[in-house]
Parts: structure tokens; C-alpha cells; sequence
């Protein structure tokens, strides 16, 4: 697997190897050792899956410490436009994303350190998207910020003249003025908040 640093240090795009003959592919989508020496330690406990149509765009969730989480996201269907938010105050990267189509045809992964918001846009007709976390869902600790919050730049390539498919939760998300979140960037722990 190659893994290819973002303009925010921590967060990385991972690309696998993927062997295609007459009968189709193979690749590894996973391998500890591997990930262990480009990223760190990171003990994945729990895997989700969500399957989204065109226009969907989930995000920008988070969970507040001590239940934040680590991800590691891809795409087995479709495609999806990918954004992670730095949320650790204190960081020279705060409040900057990093945004990556993630796709069946590309088989990208990309891994978000705890401390960062996260939320997808599917470009797709359909598209589904299965994350590994670090840290098990908590309700009381979920957060989430206004996908098209001015401060943060995001493209979400939403065509003109159309509006995505949002969640109840989301419609009513926060602005970043108005957002809570408890993440402290510190230089030497470059994984966590």
C-alpha cells in the first residue's frame, strides 16, 4: 500500500495495490504492520456501513473526547467526496479540511486522526461507504457542524441549482462560532486530540 501524506499532517490518503486479472481484482484493504509504521497504533473496534443515493451528504459529525474517534473510510460502491475538518485547538491546521474522492473505481482510503470532523457527499447515483472507528458510537458525546459553513471553504461539488439530501440532525447542526468541541492539538501526539 502507498500512503500518501495531506496537506494536514496526520490525516492520509492510503492507496492500495490491486491485482486485476481475466477473473477481476484483489487488493489488501488492511494490514496492522503496515499501517503501524506509517500511522501508528490504532485499535479499530468497530466497522459501519452505510449505503447513501445521490445528493446525500452526511456530515460534518464528530465526537467529543473522550469518545472521539479515529477513522479509517472507503468506498466499495460508487463515489463519495470525502472531508475531514481539524477541530484541535491549538493546531496550525485548525479549522482546515482536507477533501478526497473516495471510490469503488479508485479503492482510496483515507484515515482522519481523533479531532477532526467528518462527512461525505455521494457523487454517485448510490454509494457504499464502510468506516472503521477507534472508539465505539456515543450518543450524548455526537456532534456536528453546518456542512456549508462559510468559515471552512468546503466545495462539496453540489451541483448549481441543487440542494443534497440532508438529515433532520443536520439541517439543525451548528455553525463553528456556535460548535462544541474539547480537542487540544498537541505536537508530540500527532494521532490524538
Amino acid at each position: 500500500m502507498n500512503y500518501i501524506p495531506t496537506t494536514i499532517p496526520g490525516v492520509w490518503i492510503i492507496e492500495p495495490k490491486v491485482f486485476n486479472d481475466t477473473r477481476g481484482y484483489f487488493f489488501e484493504a488492511f494490514r496492522q504492520y503496515e499501517f503501524e509504521t506509517h500511522i501508528g497504533h490504532i485499535e479499530f473496534t468497530q466497522e459501519n456501513e452505510s449505503s447513501s443515493s445521490q445528493g446525500t451528504l452526511r456530515g460534518l459529525h464528530y465526537q467529543l473526547n473522550p469518545f472521539s474517534q479515529a477513522k479509517l473510510v472507503r468506498v466499495v460502491s460508487g463515489r463519495v467526496l470525502d472531508v475531514a475538518v481539524d477541530l484541535r485547538t491549538g493546531s496550525p491546521t485548525f479549522r482546515r479540511h482536507v477533501a478526497v474522492e473516495l471510490s469503488s473505481a479508485n479503492k482510496l482510503q483515507l484515515f482522519i486522526p481523533q479531532g477532526f470532523a467528518h462527512g461525505f457527499h455521494v457523487l454517485s447515483e448510490q454509494a457504499v461507504f464502510i468506516y472503521k472507528v477507534d472508539r465505539p458510537y456515543h450518543p450524548a458525546s455526537e456532534r456536528s457542524l453546518r456542512y456549508d459553513e462559510a468559515a471552512l471553504g468546503i466545495d462539496w461539488k453540489i451541483p448549481s441549482g441543487t440542494a443534497p439530501i440532508l438529515s433532520e440532525k443536520d439541517k439543525q447542526a451548528p455553525l463553528l462560532s456556535e460548535g462544541e468541541f474539547n480537542f487540544i492539538y498537541n505536537n508530540s501526539q500527532s494521532l490524538n486530540a
